[in-house]
């Protein structure tokens, strides 16, 4: 910590700059926080578990996200001979002599004293900080040990963007879901059940414990410090018995997603893909028609007169439907190019999951955001469970039929750099097959459908029904359909490599 002031007075300066604003932030949290003794106790209850839960859940991302170098990585004490257990006793230790850990040991001081001053006895107070203090640091130090030994040598501008989409996934429905709710003086009802729920989850458990009204928290909130531990030891002992791959790895940094994906035959076609959906224009041109296609089905149902909250239902299933449908003809794109698949002898599973990685990539984090964004417009959140059930079952479905009829039935598409508008014409297309992708993604999400209409129109308790069935129809579906696609590609190689010639 000491050894952040040492440098060229610039530094030196900007570090105590940068202190300096973290005790004034830590101030101004402390004393909101000890402002929470005049408040009721369901809000105490409430605002604390939700903070905890987020604080909790930022230690053991952040190190992911941000590839900061470890000063307590156990493969610098390699050198001194010493067993891993011991090492991971002291290291854990000094984990909590950090300015992150500080401040977290500041706040939650001060939220012990408020739920003290609201009926918590001293001795559960006291468990709760030390339990959440111990659940944040072993959540560091397991995820900056799991940046050290995996992330480190593929770190990439690909690899922080998926992080990145991973927490804008997480935060933009959050945000969503806090906005549309009734701030009037109490505490919202559906803010207070996804506080019940964040209370027996590992992130919140540890600071529900003043609150709770059964044992399971505390339950909880061992098991989870008990298991970062012993993830912690096996990580430590990993760190001491590998060694570290020279700097001159970083060479492979302009692999870009080749340096990401995992070094399989289904890693190098994802990669392959991923670099093709994200830079060839006829595949962008589908990903950016897919909303604004959905988008435009909202106007003639408002000039027929539907309900707005009704309405707002409507665009998400339908985009759902076509990212699911969007890979039926992914193989005929890559034209001349699927030789290398069928020269190299690659299995058709490792072509199936490999074309439909840059789908999930794009579509989930999109309906992810979409979902509740939808549900809040719509405003009933209890519909949440039969939306996420419709729309896993089109989207699982369309990529398992899709994986199936790519390969079964391609149909002659633009060719590399031209027009993503130009659609050649070719005797024998079997183009007329892809349309049995939408009404098969239909028929196996309508168990789903029904049941969501049902949630909508009649019985609310049918919502749980209907995300059930949609997401297991769907992983049926998906599951089925990437086997049989896989037979069919091995089977038809020749007649493949011969439409990519002729298309």
């Amino acid at each position: 910590m000491l050894g952040a002031l040492r440098g060229d007075r610039r530094h030196v300066l900007r570090v105590l700059v940068g202190l300096a604003a973290l005790v004034a932030a830590t101030v101004v949290a402390a004393i909101a926080v000890m402002s929470l003794a005049d408040a009721s106790r369901e809000t105490v209850s409430t605002v604390l578990i939700l903070a905890g839960s987020a604080v909790t859940l930022g230690f053991l991302v952040a190190p992911l996200v941000t590839g900061a170098t470890d000063p307590l990585d156990p493969r610098r004490f390699a050198v001194l001979g010493m067993s891993p257990r011991p090492l991971a006793a002291v290291l854990a230790v000094a984990g909590v002599i950090s300015v992150p850990s500080l401040v977290l040991i500041a706040l939650s001081v001060c939220a012990a004293l408020v739920c003290t001053a609201h009926g918590a006895s001293t001795a559960v107070a006291v468990f709760s900080t030390v339990a959440g203090v111990i659940t944040c640091t072993l959540a560091a130090r397991v995820s900056m040990a799991v940046a050290s030994l995996v992330l480190r040598q593929r770190r990439s501008r690909e690899l922080s963007g998926i992080f990145l989409v991973g927490i804008l996934v997480v935060v933009v429905p959050v945000g969503v879901f806090l906005a549309s709710l009734d701030w009037r003086g109490t505490v919202p009802p559906q803010l207070r059940e996804a506080v019940d729920v964040l209370a027996y989850t590992p992130v919140g458990a540890a600071w529900a414990l003043p609150s709770a009204t059964t044992g399971w928290s505390a339950v909880v909130a061992v098991a989870t410090f008990i298991a970062l531990g012993l993830a912690w030891v096996a990580l430590v002992d990993r760190a001491m018995t590998t060694t570290e791959r020279p700097v001159a790895v970083r060479e492979r940094g302009g692999l870009g997603w080749f340096a990401v994906a995992p070094g399989t035959p289904g890693g190098a076609i994802a990669a392959r893909s991923l670099i093709y959906w994200l830079r060839d224009r006829r595949y962008l041109v589908n990903i950016v028609i897919v909303p604004i296609a959905a988008a435009l089905t909202v106007v003639p149902l408002l000039v027929a007169g539907v309900p707005l909250e009704i309405v707002a239902l409507v665009p998400v299933p339908i985009m759902a439907l076509f990212f699911g449908w969007l890979p039926h003809n992914d193989l005929a794109y890559d034209s001349t190019a699927v030789w290398m698949h069928l020269a190299s002898a690659v299995r058709g599973v490792s072509d199936r999951i490999g074309r439909l990685v840059p789908v999930i990539v794009v579509g989930a984090p999109l309906l992810a955001v979409a979902v509740p964004v939808a549900i809040a417009l719509h405003g009933r959140w209890a519909l949440l469970p039969a939306m996420v059930g419709v729309c896993a079952a089109l989207f699982l479905s369309g990529l398992g039929l899709s994986s199936i009829t790519s390969a079964l039935s391609p149909y002659a598409v633009s060719r590399p750099g031209d027009s993503p508008f130009q659609q050649p014409q070719r005797a024998g297309s079997g183009a007329g097959a892809q349309g049995l992708v939408l009404l098969g993604s239909l028929a196996a999400a309508a168990p789903a459908l029904w049941w969501g209409w049902l949630a909508l129109s009649r019985d609310i308790s049918f919502a749980s029904a209907s995300m059930w069935a949609g997401i297991g129809a769907g992983f049926v579906v998906l599951i089925l359909g990437v086997t049989i696609g896989s037979a069919v590609f091995q089977r038809r190689g020749s007649r493949l490599m011969e439409f990519a010639e002729s298309a």
